[in-house]
């Protein structure tokens, strides 16, 4: 982990904070608060979710997390900050990463005098575990 890119953006680095940092890091799952909250409390079995959530908050406010809303209230959180867009299962939840070769336009005139500072795509449907539970459903 590299400390150093925290401390230069003046983030307090309590030892709360590395254990989610470490957790979170190289992650491709896009941990829920409490999947996380669960990890470090391995480690840190005092701490309380509203801990985990405030330094989730810290960490997006900084744009070192994604936050990405699956469902009306659930939040997964996603390390990977370069740009790239997230396929959702509706039917486990499951977020998976996808890379789009070509940024998606507004046409003239339908921006609403929006100027656009950051594009992201999700796109919802069931994974291949999910269709084949589905269609085993269908023919019983």
């Amino acid at each position: 982990m590299n400390i150093n890119k925290y401390r230069n953006l003046g983030i307090k680095l309590t030892p709360q904070r590395l254990a989610v940092l470490d957790y979170l890091e190289g992650k491709k799952s896009h941990p829920s608060a409490e999947d996380i909250y669960q990890a470090v409390k391995k480690q840190f079995p005092t701490i309380s979710i509203a801990t985990v959530y405030n330094i989730l908050e810290t960490l997006k406010q900084n744009e070192l997390i994604q936050e990405l809303r699956t469902g009306p209230y659930k939040k997964r959180f996603d390390p990977n900050t370069s740009w790239h867009h997230h396929l959702l299962c509706t039917g486990c939840n499951r977020v998976e990463d996808v890379a789009i070769k070509k940024i998606p336009e507004i046409a003239a005139g339908e921006g609403q005098g929006f100027e656009i500072s950051k594009v992201h795509v999700e796109f919802y449907g069931l994974c291949q575990k999910c269709r084949l539970k589905k269609n085993q459903e269908v023919k019983r």
